[in-house]
């Protein structure tokens, strides 16, 4: 009990002594794949199958660790939608997890932070009839890069907008699967600063 007392405290400390110290974030928006062609089915003499992405949901957990920089780790849900051709379309899910490098245009405790981001990730996708507890799920590692701007609108809580690109190889489900995949994300969210 007393350990978990001074963490709080120790935590309520730093936050009052550096202003913000971190925050954590919900943001909905959409992905858009390109380059989203994922390989051919035999049965369909040859044609080529895509994959279309929609809804994004995203959890971003972000430590300021310097005046101008930070650090975020997160998780995103895609639906998205395989379109094989005379199959139809069937769901296949894309979870992330992901990492970013944040630099800050303007110092902490700004009430408007334009910010730049690079960082890492995984993409699984998991195929018709699949999911998430099955473990068959195809995963994929790539990079992501850029920007938004998060604005404090109160001393708790701000709003944030995004813009990422995000690169990885493409799911090997089908023949033929060889490249990379684009997907870009578009959000917005709320975030609870502490």
């Amino acid at each position: 009990m007393r350990r978990s007392l001074f963490l709080l405290l120790s935590l309520g400390c730093a936050t009052a002594a550096f202003g913000q110290l971190g925050e954590v974030a919900l943001s909905f928006g959409t992905a858009r794949a390109r380059s989203n062609s994922v390989g051919t089915l035999d049965q369909t003499g040859g044609a080529e199958a895509t994959l279309d992405t929609g809804f994004r949901l995203g959890f971003r957990f972000t430590i300021n660790s310097r005046r101008f920089f930070g650090h975020e780790i997160g998780y995103a849900y895609t639906r998205s939608v395989l379109k094989i051709p005379d199959y139809g379309d069937v769901s296949m899910p894309i979870h992330q997890g992901i990492y970013n490098f944040l630099a800050y245009a303007t110092p902490e405790g700004s009430k408007v932070r334009p910010f730049g981001t690079v960082g890492g990730q995984f993409s699984t996708f998991y195929p018709p009839g699949t999911g998430v507890f099955e473990g068959n799920g195809v995963t994929k590692f790539g990079f992501n890069y850029g920007g938004g701007v998060k604005v404090k609108v109160s001393s708790m809580f701000l709003v944030r907008v995004d813009v990422r690109d995000y690169l990885n190889a493409k799911p090997d489900l089908l023949s033929n699967t060889s490249g990379m995949m684009h997907m870009l994300e578009i959000s917005a969210g709320l975030g609870f600063t502490f």
